[in-house]
């Protein structure tokens, strides 16, 4: 039995997120179909996180077990052959048995597109928040660095019928950079809550209007009351952008 690691990258706009869900098509159910078109089997397989319907990911990375004995280098092409264009298979490693493409998961990366300008980019449709009012980048730099850090982020986060669970997590960085009309929100944390990098965004951006004052996000975070923050942004502009691993096992 083999444990194999895969990199894919993915175009989310046409589908409900990685997890699979009845009567909706997502990037789990379309990836388990080329699978078992590959190696002839039902495979269990791990995603390293859940993203939601329209959300994209440069880097997701998925773990199977299999006795199947295509050699792992040929594994990219073979799946790239059954995946449509919005999926592609980036690489292919052998892991040790009690590797797990979420558990053995330390961090995540998330990049958030914000095309700040007058008027929206066909192009950009479903891949940036097209937001035309003018951004205080300044000022949303320095809420950002509130947020870096170690905290309960019950503000941040969209709670569900599920176990609430721990939501302490630690953002390691947050910060945004203009290029051109391109806005681009990055922020790393050991761990991110149900909609976490879009309620942060969507603070921000609060803050850029001068609805949250920069030196009031302690005093939300503090509150532990998602009714403090500012809105759920859109899943348009949002890519999982890289995962973190022990080194030897991270792409």
């Amino acid at each position: 039995m083999r444990n194999i690691l895969l990199t894919i990258a993915y175009d989310g706009k046409n589908y409900h997120g990685w997890q699979v869900q009845n009567n909706a098509v997502t990037v789990q159910e379309v990836f388990q179909n080329a699978l078992f078109q590959v190696i002839g089997e039902k495979a269990d397989i791990k995603g390293c996180s859940r993203t939601d319907a329209g959300v994209h990911a440069n880097m997701y990375c998925i773990s199977f077990k299999t006795e199947f004995r295509i050699p792992v280098e040929r594994i990219p092409h073979a799946l790239n052959n059954f995946l449509p264009p919005s999926i592609a298979v980036l690489s292919a490693k052998e892991v040790p048995e009690d590797f797990h493409a979420r558990y053995s998961c330390q961090g995540k990366e998330y990049i958030y597109k914000i095309w700040n300008a007058e008027f929206r980019n066909p192009f950009l449709d479903g891949y940036a928040y097209h937001y035309w009012y003018s951004l205080d980048i300044d000022k949303m730099n320095k809420a950002s660095e509130y947020i870096v850090g170690y905290h309960d982020f019950t503000s941040f986060c969209t709670l569900t019928n599920r176990k609430k669970g721990d939501l302490h997590r630690t953002v390691k960085n947050l910060f945004t950079k203009r290029e051109g009309d391109m806005v681009i929100l990055t922020i790393e944390a050991d761990g991110f809550l149900y909609n976490m990098v879009r309620i942060i965004v969507g603070t921000l951006l609060y803050v850029s209007q001068g609805k949250i004052a920069p030196e009031a996000i302690p005093d939300i975070i503090k509150a532990e009351n998602r009714k403090l923050s500012g809105p759920t942004a859109p899943p348009d502009g949002l890519y999982l952008n890289r995962v973190f691993y022990q080194k030897g096992e991270e792409k």
